[in-house]
């Protein structure tokens, strides 16, 4: 009965901040530093407590699990937690003083964190089944270090074996518990997010079916009179106030135009296209929409990239992003499209740029309403973008870094 109080007790020490985590530091805090740090500290006091109250058992036999700390700082937070979390172990380790079991601890750190760090990017972008399986392999690597170093500097017998190989299922499982936990509650949270921008796209289509054509009408009148205003005997200033005007009635309309997308019912007209020739077309009109921004678009575009679509809703979707792109270079630069099928029958479409990138957070919040990166930006036309992909069965990947680029890639499902 003691055994089992002392495991419920090390899981315990693993839950308490990964609730935290999730529902007092992701509500509060803001700031991916302070969040980072926050739960930093929060995994080195789990790590402390878990060496302070150990398993106990048997003859003497320790165990505790202050490596599942270390493996999900490691791999949640970044390399430099991870590092902090490790220093952290030996420290404390060599507080109960240098012996066979201190050699041991800094031995498994130093031959299991670099094989850790060394998988985090690749777990940080990959989807949850493959998660679960990363972070199992690294438990377990590191348990079959640990046993074979313990065997090596104690001496090897089965009573230690024993212990070992409990400690190894123990490790794994918690492990594993740890890490579906994890990825179960951000995908709630995910869930919970993506139904309330559902009901504010409600919202917003209730509301643009009502005004847009209302709003629309006098701003076309408007524009008219402007236009009529504007005599070649004009005062030079008072023509420029005027084409000023009529820019931002146009801007407006624009706007309106992208609420409209979003209001009325999507009704699809399907068939069978090439998205190579609407790549093609889109280049060529965007290319003559911004000749003065010496930006070049280079495209690699294979035959046969056919997709069930209707071609004036992806020919949308591809101008609002490929617009973007052009726009990100201010002083220009080389914007890359590509099209190509791939081994899981998908479509791969690729627009990459050498823009002004994104960070973390701005990434996060794309294709969200009324968030954009451009001064007079809405952010309605990449979120309209965004859902023509999404009903087409399709998906977007963003990945970007600040001061070096965007690369978008969208996938859809190749025709049969």
């Amino acid at each position: 009965m003691g055994i089992l109080k002392d495991f419920l007790l090390q899981l315990t020490l693993l839950v308490i901040p990964i609730f935290i985590y999730f529902t007092i530091v992701l509500e509060k805090v803001r700031n991916d530093k302070k969040i980072k740090m926050i739960m930093t500290l929060l995994w080195g006091m789990s790590i402390i407590l878990c060496m302070s109250f150990p398993v106990t058992f048997g003859d003497g036999a320790r165990l505790d699990i202050r490596f599942i700390p270390l493996l999900l700082g490691a791999l949640y937070l970044g390399a430099w937690p991870g590092i902090f979390l490790s220093i952290l172990i030996i420290l404390y380790r060599l507080s109960f003083g240098v012996s066979p079991g201190f050699y041991n601890t800094v031995l498994v750190l130093v031959l299991s964190l670099p094989i850790i760090l060394l998988f985090q990017k690749s777990f940080e972008r990959s989807k949850k089944d493959k998660r679960v399986y990363m972070a199992l392999l690294l438990s377990l690597y590191y348990s079959l270090i640990g046993l074979t170093l313990f065997s090596v500097l104690n001496g090897f017998s089965i009573d230690h074996l024993k212990v070992q190989m409990i400690h190894l299922i123990f490790l794994v499982a918690i492990t594993w518990f740890c890490i579906v936990l994890i990825e179960t509650i951000r995908e709630i949270r995910h869930l919970r997010a993506e139904v309330q921008e559902s009901e504010k796209l409600r919202v917003i289509s209730e509301l643009t079916s009502v005004f847009a054509h209302e709003i629309r009408n006098p701003m076309q009148v408007t524009r008219g009179f402007l236009q009529l205003l504007n005599e070649p005997d004009l005062p030079q200033q008072k023509k420029e106030y005027i084409n000023v005007s009529i820019e931002e009635l146009d801007r407006a309309n624009e706007i309106i135009n992208d609420f409209l997308s979003l209001g009325k019912p999507t009704v699809q007209h399907n068939g069978k296209i090439n998205v190579g020739d609407q790549l093609e077309r889109v280049a060529v009109i965007i290319q003559s929409f911004s000749p003065n921004l010496h930006v070049e678009i280079k495209t690699d575009i294979l035959e046969n990239c056919w997709i069930d679509a209707d071609p004036h809703k992806l020919n949308q979707s591809l101008i609002n992003i490929l617009k973007n792109a052009v726009e990100s270079m201010p002083n220009g630069g080389v914007v890359w499209l590509t099209c190509h099928s791939t081994n899981d029958d998908y479509i791969k479409i690729t627009i990459k740029d050498q823009g002004i990138g994104m960070t973390k957070q701005q990434l996060e919040r794309l294709g969200s309403p009324y968030y954009s990166l451009k001064e007079k930006g809405t952010g309605l036309g990449m979120m309209v973008s965004y859902q023509i992909i999404r009903s087409f069965k399709g998906k977007i990947i963003v990945n970007s870094e600040k001061g070096k680029g965007t690369e978008f890639i969208i996938l859809l499902p190749q025709a049969s």
